[in-house]
């Protein structure tokens, strides 16, 4: 029997002043326990699989690893270096993409992508931080802050989990090799999950994913950080 997963998408709107870092903290969850592992600057690469920490049923696929990718996005069966964001409806690949796109974080300047184990609300966790991270080729013009959170569920129902989409800042949505200038247009950001078999049902794209300037936090009515992208004033809850 699957288990339930419930997606929540944080917003920061919760937030004003987010230019502080206190802000960006209330917004990103930090645990205290939380011991993450650095993911070196890179382009394109992978780290994997990694343990999760706990076992989950995605969709009828149980599993305790995954792979983090550097674009925006971790999968459960395999890496996956692909770095102009493909239809999330319709891919054959397990994946869960906070915000999918070309994240290059060798520029000087970009934050790293940073994964590991914590506590949330008294559950294990599993995160993956994107902290202040360049895009393709390179390029820490604007910079991009956001987050994915696994949370353990199995006080309901074994391998349940929920997972978080946070978002902090996003200034680019498209790297140089994705018909993007200067981080945005072209074939920008999708954002959502699959479990790869494209059952009605099995996936989600947030609105706005490939859409230009969508996303961008000077969009008040579909970025990622105002509520009005996904029409409730604090938190979406999706039960699939």
């Amino acid at each position: 029997m699957r288990g339930v997963i419930r997606f929540l998408v944080h917003l920061c709107i919760l937030f004003p002043a987010l230019q502080s870092s206190v802000a960006l903290a209330q917004v990103i969850r930090m645990p205290g326990d939380y011991a993450p592992t650095v993911f070196p600057a890179n382009d394109d690469q992978s780290v994997g699989p990694v343990g999760i920490g706990f076992t989950i049923n995605y969709f009828g696929l149980s599993t305790n690893q995954l792979w983090v990718n550097n674009n925006g996005n971790v999968t459960l069966t395999a890496p996956l270096g692909t770095f102009t964001p493909f239809d999330l409806t319709s891919t054959a690949i397990p994946i869960i993409a906070p915000y999918f796109a070309d994240v290059d974080t060798r520029g000087a300047g970009s934050g790293l992508v940073n994964y590991g184990n914590g506590t949330v609300s008294g559950r294990p966790a599993f995160l993956v931080n994107w902290p202040q991270v360049g895009y393709y080729a390179s390029n820490t013009d604007r910079l991009n802050t956001f987050q994915l959170v696994i949370i353990n569920r199995d006080d309901r129902n074994p391998e349940d989990f929920d997972f978080e989409f946070n978002y902090a800042q996003i200034q680019w949505e498209t790297g140089d090799a994705s018909g993007g200038t200067g981080g945005v247009g072209g074939s920008s950001a999708r954002a959502g999950f699959s479990n790869g078999t494209g059952d009605p049902g099995t996936f989600f794209e947030i609105a706005g994913s490939a859409v230009p300037g969508a996303f961008l936090d000077t969009n008040g009515a579909t970025g990622l950080i105002n509520a009005s992208n996904i029409g409730l004033p604090v938190v979406s809850q999706f039960e699939i």
